[in-house]
C-alpha cells in the first residue's frame, strides 16, 4: 500500500506563487516502467479534474487551465513529486490531490488545502 504526504498548500493573493511536495512511501518512478505521479484538485461542489502528471521518463500532461502557470516535477530518487503553481487566480481555488499510479493501481493523498483571494 502506497502512502502518499503532501505539503505546502495555504493561502495566496492572486499572482502569487505556492509550491506542493508529495513523498511516496515507496519507490514509485522507473523509465522501465509505466508509473506515474501527479497532482488532481477539486473545488467545492465540483468534480476532481486532473492538474498535471509526469511520468519516470520525465513526460508531463498538464490541464489546459494550468499550462503555462503550473510546473510539476519529480525526484524519482526521493519518490517525490512538486508542483510549482505560479500566476494564481481566484479559481485555482480548491483541495489539491497527490497521486500515483503503480503497477495499475491508483493511490491517493489526504489533499492539501489551496487558496487563491481576489
Amino acid at each position: 500500500q502506497v502512502q502518499l504526504v503532501e505539503s505546502g498548500g495555504g493561502l495566496v493573493q492572486a499572482g502569487g506563487s505556492l509550491r506542493l511536495s508529495c513523498k511516496a512511501s515507496e519507490r514509485i518512478f522507473s523509465i522501465f516502467s509505466m508509473n506515474t505521479m501527479g497532482w488532481y484538485r477539486q473545488a467545492p461542489g465540483q468534480q476532481r479534474e486532473l492538474v498535471a502528471t509526469i511520468s519516470g521518463r520525465g513526460t508531463t500532461n498538464y490541464a489546459d487551465s494550468v499550462q503555462g502557470r503550473f510546473a510539476i516535477s519529480r525526484d524519482s530518487d526521493k519518490s517525490t513529486v512538486y508542483l510549482q503553481l505560479n500566476s494564481l487566480k481566484p479559481e485555482d481555488t480548491a483541495v489539491y490531490y497527490c497521486n500515483a499510479n503503480k503497477v495499475g493501481r491508483a493511490y491517493w493523498g489526504q489533499g492539501t488545502q489551496v487558496t487563491v483571494s481576489s
